[in-house]
């Protein structure tokens, strides 16, 4: 599941402002399948962190209330052009995935 990260960062005045959106289903455990009656089994981004420079500058745990697609919007102090960000992420399912996003 790479690349699942949508991000759009900008630093001015030394702040920096980061619109992220996770391209994920966000499964709850809780619908049933319409076909088998069956229920679909959860799959949810369960974790996501941010880092600049190494330091955490985002941490946040999600869970099955978290609607498909999920938007987050944050602003750190720090950041110049050019910069990158690093974006990690914890399935519910036990899979991981790190991506980079340039601040500009």
């Amino acid at each position: 599941m790479a690349g699942i990260m949508k991000v759009k960062a900008k630093a001015k005045n030394d702040v920096t402002s980061v619109k992220l959106m996770a391209k994920h289903i966000m499964e709850s455990g809780q619908r049933k399948d319409k076909k088998s009656g069956e229920l679909i089994p959860a799959m949810f981004l369960q974790e996501i962190t941010i880092q600049h420079g190494g330091k955490t500058v985002f941490s946040g745990n999600l869970g099955t209330a978290v609607s498909k697609n999920p938007y987050l919007s944050f602003k750190f102090d720090g950041g110049a052009k050019g910069d990158e960000l690093t974006i990690s992420w914890v399935e519910n399912t036990g899979k991981t995935g790190t991506e980079t996003a340039a601040i500009k």
